[in-house]
């Protein structure tokens, strides 16, 4: 069964409800994230119940700072993906609008989680902070659950072995550097870009390499340059991945000032345009940079495209929904 999406309380059907609610931004669904998921399904399994998840939209930060630059790692719409992948039973999206910033934590329990959504158990990550300026957090939820009688699972801290701590942040903050795969390890799997392909310059295909263009929006800017990517076309309820190379930012050699994603499918040769189109980085190969005229520019991106066919032929790419990280060939 496919998991149900609801946006008010009286949408939640009677046999959802009592059941078992992770709470979260869950911004990347990295593997801290997906602890928690992971163990709201457990625990509700385990109890007959339904597994729920409630989520904001707009993300907090971006009702606060309307203003700042994209940060988003995972829109909605892959939010959603990603967690209706893990096994969850509905997904409770909750508006976040200066009416429910100004709820205290005690208002947000009592008639949002239990009078609203009739939870029996909320699961959090260690550090989660709910509720007016920020004054509810685990230990306020344990006091608040001993008076009105549900039970509180806190899912700690989760770091890999060298120390690195799954959090958002920290994605963002390798995705800046240029990291992808070192972001791909908190995450699980290489991170994502999707939209919809739209017309362009047509300069690719002039030059021999015909791009696939997805404009941005709410993303975050990774890395301005060159990545080896995977390509995902989604056919029906499949999606089918494709080896590539990609350039994230303004095209200074044509001095274009918007950013913009232009991918490269090797060995691709039909329709992209209208389709949509998931693009994940799997590595960076080099900064992007101004070239003196266009018999440069071709030049280079032929070597790119082979030091990027190399890299990932490399790698042993499972068969999953996500390319999900990958290990080198031995």
């Amino acid at each position: 069964m496919s998991m149900r999406l609801f946006r008010t309380w009286s949408e939640v059907p009677p046999p959802l409800k009592g059941g078992v609610l992770a709470l979260g931004n869950f911004d990347g669904l990295h593997l801290g994230h997906q602890a928690v998921l992971g163990k709201t399904v457990a625990l509700a399994r385990a109890a007959g119940a339904a597994a729920g998840v409630m989520t904001f939209e707009p993300h907090p930060r971006m009702f606060f700072k309307p203003d700042q630059e994209p940060f988003r790692l995972s829109p909605f719409r892959i939010k959603a993906r990603l967690i209706e992948a893990l096994g969850l039973d509905y997904l409770y999206l909750q508006t976040f609008d200066r009416e429910f910033s100004r709820r205290t934590p005690e208002n947000f329990v009592t008639e949002v989680l239990l009078g609203g959504l009739g939870v029996s158990h909320i699961v959090v990550g260690a550090d989660y902070i709910f509720g007016f300026q920020r004054r509810g957090n685990v230990a306020l939820l344990n006091q608040l659950a001993a008076q009105h009688g549900f039970a509180v699972t806190s899912v700690g801290e989760l770091t890999l072995p060298g120390g690195a701590r799954y959090s958002s942040t920290n994605v963002r903050n390798l995705l800046k550097e240029g990291q992808p795969e070192d972001a791909a390890k908190l995450l699980g799997r290489y991170w994502e870009i999707e939209g919809r392909v739209e017309h362009g310059d047509q300069r690719g295909r002039l030059l021999g390499f015909p791009t696939a263009n997805v404009s941005y929006h709410e993303y975050l800017h990774p890395k301005k340059g060159v990545y080896a990517i995977r390509a995902g076309i989604d056919q029906g309820v499949d999606t089918v991945w494709h080896n590539g190379v990609a350039n994230f930012g303004n095209r200074p050699t044509f001095d274009k000032k918007d950013v913009l994603l232009e991918a490269h499918l090797f060995g691709f040769a039909g329709d992209l345009y209208g389709r949509h189109l998931r693009v994940a980085l799997v590595d960076y190969l080099r900064p992007e940079k101004k070239f003196d005229g266009l018999e440069a520019l071709k030049a280079q991106i032929a070597a790119d495209s082979a030091t990027a066919r190399e890299l990932l032929a490399r790698r042993n790419f499972p068969a999953a929904p996500a390319p999900y990280v990958a290990l080198e060939r031995g």
